[in-house]
């Protein structure tokens, strides 16, 4: 394996961006995923599967680990049967530390706050 150290790259238009910014300013991994039946990615970067823990319960397991669990998340999920509103996920679900190197549990709740299965769900980790 080589290594390439540089502090800048450039486009051939001459449009620059710090190296720094492109290592540590993109997504780590994503995912769009069925979250009802049985749970399938549509579409992911660095997402390896999903887990089905039960109903809203998932996991995501990273293909490469995160560098250390501090990691950021932000997550939609889509209920088609609820005419298209949208809900947020909840980290750490039924109490379990959801935040690991190699994966993200959570839930995603109803207006109630009761775990409930998404349709359509995304998730995306910074770190």
């Amino acid at each position: 394996m080589s290594t390439i150290k540089t502090e800048t790259l450039s486009t051939p238009s001459n449009a620059t961006v710090p190296v720094d910014t492109v290592v540590n300013g993109t997504a780590k991994a994503w995912v769009n995923f069925n979250g009802t039946g049985t749970v399938a990615i549509r579409r992911s970067f660095n997402v390896s599967s999903i887990t089905d823990n039960g109903t809203g319960d998932y996991t995501v397991n990273f293909t490469t680990a995160m560098v250390d669990a501090n990691y950021s998340c932000s997550f939609m999920g889509q209920g088609l049967s609820t005419n298209g509103w949208w809900r947020t996920g909840q980290p750490g679900a039924s109490n379990v530390n959801g935040f690991t190197t190699g994966a993200l549990r959570f839930q995603t709740p109803n207006a109630s706050w009761a775990a409930t299965d998404t349709d359509i769900a995304t998730l995306t980790i910074f770190s």
